[in-house]
């Protein structure tokens, strides 16, 4: 497994071509080899973006997509994907229209044919989650008298593992209740990109962390992915207490102590 920054953690330093080039280059010299694509600013070419990424060393193994060009202009989508030499092509979320018993099968029958697109050209297509996908329900368009699922078991019992893998985020399943070894061990096969943060417990409350900073069982976590299809270990925090540069790097020399790099 590579270790990998996801650069929406250093997003307000990535929005023009040199802020994007000078963020890039602090990414590698931190140590790692590849990096997530996502918020990063709408001006900068795909080119471009490869260019700067491999000047650097850094791989781009993922991307989190605009959900409207995801349904609507995928063929050119997959295209940027080729320029960039990325394989997987991410949703950061589910629209909030989906995410209720009534409508959650329309995600289905919207997303399948980018899906099935997206698989024809040897790309996947992969979906992210929060904490609501572990909401249980009785979803319409299941069968009757199914018993209630989790919207997370509806996307992977609708979608193939060639038209779906899982950017499993381990925060976002702490924070839902999960464990999360247990969800590796139910999407082992589905989950080539990973991402991994971190939690802990302030006097204001929960807050993200970096890797092995908090209160997770990251040895544990790390030693189940072991056993799964994971090959990208992407580094994020949404919200950092610190610099967010200060937070990658303790984040990389923590897993690179376990011999993760």
């Amino acid at each position: 497994m590579k270790t990998g920054a996801q650069l929406y953690t250093v997003r307000a330093y990535t929005q023009k071509e040199r802020d994007f080039e000078c963020t890039v280059e602090k990414i590698a010299q931190m140590g790692y080899k590849t990096v997530q694509l996502s918020a990063i600013g709408k001006d900068l070419k795909p080119e471009r973006i490869r260019e700067i990424c491999d000047r650097a060393g850094l791989g781009i193994v993922l991307t989190h997509s605009d959900v409207d060009r995801i349904l609507y202009d995928t063929e050119e989508l997959i295209r940027e994907h080729d320029i960039l030499g990325c394989r997987y092509i991410g949703l950061g979320a589910m629209p909030e229209k989906y995410r209720t018993p009534e409508w959650l099968y329309h995600f289905k029958t919207d997303f399948e044919e980018p899906a099935k697109k997206i698989a024809d050209a040897g790309k996947l297509f992969m979906y992210h989650n929060h904490d609501f996908e572990f909401r249980k329900f009785a979803a319409e368009g299941a069968p009757d008298g199914a018993e209630d699922k989790r919207m997370i078991e509806y996307l992977a019992d609708w979608f193939s593992p060639e038209e779906m893998g899982f950017t499993l985020d381990t925060f976002w399943v702490q924070a839902a209740g999960g464990d999360v070894c247990h969800w590796i061990r139910q999407l082992k096969d589905r989950i080539p990109c990973v991402h991994l943060k971190d939690m802990e417990m302030t006097k204001e409350g929960r807050v993200m962390a970096p890797v092995m900073e908090g209160n997770m069982n990251f040895p544990s976590i790390l030693q189940e992915l072991e056993g799964s299809s994971c090959e990208y270990l992407l580094v994020e925090q949404d919200i950092c207490q610190v610099s967010p540069f200060t937070c990658l790097q303790m984040s990389y020399d923590n897993l690179a102590g376990l011999g993760y790099r």
